[in-house]
C-alpha cells in the first residue's frame, strides 16, 4: 500500500522532516533525509514520487541510509537490504509511574553518558545530535547513566517515543518502563499521541509495551540502502 500524506504515521520520516524537524534535516523535492549526525533515516512522499537525482543529491556515496514507510524503485547504483516489516505501536491512556529511582533530565552535559550507553546496547540508530530530535531523560547509579528513553520522529499531533534501553547489568528493575511511562504522560498532557517502533524479533520489548498499554497500529516496512561509489 503507497503511503501518502493523508496518513501521517503510515510515513512518519516524511511527516517530520517536512514539519517539526525540518531544520534538522535537508529536502530536495520529493525526497527528504536527516542529516547525518542527527539520524540514518530518509523519507519520500509516495513511492513513486521522488526523483533519482534527489536522492543522490542528498546521500553520499559510500553512504548507507534507512527508509522507515515508504521506499521507492531505486535505480542500480544503489544497494538495498530489506528487513521484516517492524510494528508501530500507539497508546491511548495515561501509564501508571509506580515508585522508583529519580530519573533526570539528559541534556548537553550528559551527552557522553548517553552516547556511550547507546553504542553498547542501541548502536545501530543513534548519532552524537540525535539528541537534539526531543526530550530525553535517564536514570544514573552513581554516576553512570543506566537507563534512558527519549523523543525521535516529531509530527503535528504526533510524538515518537525511542531510544529505551537498559545497560545489560541494570535489566529487570523496571527503568524502562518507568521512563516510557513519563514520556508517554507528558505526550498525551501535550495533547498529542505517543507512538512508537519495534522489531517482531524483540519479543521482550514488544511484551512490555503491549503490557503497559501500547497496542499494534500496523505494519511498517523497514530498508537499508547504500549508494554506490
Amino acid at each position: 500500500m503507497n503511503a501518502h500524506l493523508g496518513v501521517p504515521l503510515d510515513n512518519p520520516v516524511w511527516h517530520s522532516l517536512t514539519s517539526r524537524h525540518a531544520e534538522l534535516g535537508r529536502r530536495l523535492g520529493d525526497v527528504a533525509r536527516y542529516r547525518a549526525e542527527v539520524a540514518p533515516f530518509i523519507g519520500v512522499r509516495s513511492m513513486d514520487a521522488a526523483r533519482a537525482d534527489d536522492l543522490n543529491a542528498l546521500v553520499q556515496a559510500g553512504e548507507s541510509v534507512l527508509f522507515v514507510g515508504p521506499m521507492p524503485v531505486l535505480p542500480q547504483s544503489w544497494q538495498v537490504r530489506t528487513f521484516a516489516p517492524i510494528a508501530q505501536m500507539t497508546c491511548t491512556r495515561r501509564l501508571e509511574i509506580g515508585p522508583g529511582p529519580q530519573w533526570v533530565e539528559l541534556d548537553q552535559a550528559h551527552r557522553p553518558d548517553v552516547l556511550a550507553l547507546t553504542a553498547l546496547v542501541y548502536p545501530h540508530y543513534f548519532r552524537p545530535q540525535t539528541p537534539d530530535l526531543g526530550r530525553y531523560i535517564g536514570i544514573y547509579e552513581g554516576s553512570q547513566l543506566v537507563a534512558m528513553a527519549g523523543e525521535r520522529m516529531s509530527l503535528p499531533g504526533h510524538q515518537e517515543i525511542s531510544a529505551i534501553c537498559t545497560h545489560p547489568d541494570h535489566l529487570g528493575r523496571g527503568h524502562a518502563r518507568r521512563l516510557m511511562s513519563v514520556l508517554n504522560n507528558a505526550i498525551l498532557d501535550r495533547g498529542e499521541l505517543p507512538f512508537l517502533h519495534v522489531s517482531h524479533e524483540n519479543p521482550r520489548a514488544m511484551q512490555l509495551y503491549k503490557h503497559v498499554g501500547y497496542v499494534v497500529r500496523s505494519d511498517v516496512g523497514l530498508a537499508e540502502a547504500k549508494r554506490i561509489a
